[in-house]
């Protein structure tokens, strides 16, 4: 069997948590009920003395000290609230234990920004990572090293496996399911839990508010500038001219602080734009497309479809208002 340990810490998701042993149960029982042996040793494991109980049909789930168990094959560690300041401070002694397990063999999954753990653990430099779209570029920032590919829903790499935000992160489960217990047992599972099997990008989840979490003033009144005047047509020589700056400093500038050029954050704002408008079904797609600054039908399909993941009618058939 395959010695998988849940580590379990105050500030997790309980739901990243009971998605797990639901999932990885209902793999086990398909398993006995197709003859053959269960495949997935399912351990809770958290700090020495540390008493967590999750309630859940009022039944409590007990832990174990992962320092006392003697063979895992695969960790996992589940979500916590994006925010909570001090959560990896409070968890390095598991920390160094992830990165002495994968040192010794062990592999290791994340469940969307629990991903933080690994990265903290250096155990995802060099390496393409997915996570929660929201922290994508938080990760990067004090991770450098690592490779953020946050349209993905789940990374395979080296013993080491990253998944999307969210419900999302389910998807990495069924793909271990799939991995170590056949696709079969994955479909099973899938259908069972009302989960999408092949879905490999969640960049139609994203929301895009603007990367404002900067200090340079200059490039903060371009974005401002871009933000308010996305509908017209706009040259980047007048955006940088509006800040006093040669277009190609501009664009050095605005790539160092929001990790976007300056061409890129304008069809990011537009698209996000578009998107609001095919979400509340009003508007037909060429008006939506004139009104956020686009005169071409095929460039605005081609960019939406680049930014979302998903046409401007795939889109409209998964979010409009009906």
């Amino acid at each position: 069997m395959l010695n998988v340990c849940l580590y379990i810490f105050d500030e997790a998701v309980p739901s990243s948590v009971t998605g797990v042993v639901d999932l990885l149960s209902g793999a086990n029982r398909y398993m006995e009920r197709a003859g053959k042996k269960p495949v997935f040793a399912l351990s809770l494991v958290a700090e020495k003395d540390h008493e967590i109980h999750f309630h859940f049909n009022n039944a409590n789930i007990q832990l174990l000290n992962y320092e006392e168990v003697q063979e895992v094959n695969l960790i996992i560690i589940p979500s916590f609230s994006v925010g909570n300041e001090g959560v990896l401070d409070r968890n390095q002694a598991a920390i160094g234990w992830i990165k002495e397990s994968y040192a010794s063999r062990t592999e290791v999954a994340s469940l969307c920004v629990g991903s933080y753990f690994l990265a903290e653990a250096g155990l995802l430099d060099g390496k393409e990572v997915t996570s929660h779209w929201a922290v994508a570029a938080d990760m990067q920032k004090r991770y450098p090293k690592i490779r953020m590919k946050s349209d993905l829903v789940t990374t395979d790499q080296d013993g080491v496996y990253t998944s999307g935000g969210a419900f999302s992160s389910l998807k990495l489960i069924l793909y271990l399911i799939e991995k170590f217990c056949g696709r079969e047992a994955a479909l099973w599972i899938s259908k069972m839990f009302a989960i999408e099997m092949d879905r490999t990008s969640q960049a139609h989840f994203k929301v895009f508010t603007g990367q404002h979490q900067h200090d340079d003033k200059d490039i903060l009144k371009a974005q401002r500038y871009m933000e308010e005047n996305y509908r017209h047509d706009m040259a980047m020589d007048e955006v940088s001219s509006l800040v006093n700056m040669g277009k190609r400093n501009f664009i050095r500038r605005f790539k160092a602080a929001t990790n976007n050029t300056p061409f890129e954050y304008l069809q990011r704002v537009r698209i996000e734009s578009a998107k609001k408008a095919i979400e509340m079904n009003h508007k037909d797609l060429p008006f939506i497309m004139e009104d956020t600054g686009y005169n071409d039908l095929k460039a605005f399909r081609k960019i939406f479809k680049r930014i979302t993941g998903l046409s401007p009618v795939e889109y409209k058939r998964k979010y409009a208002r009906a």
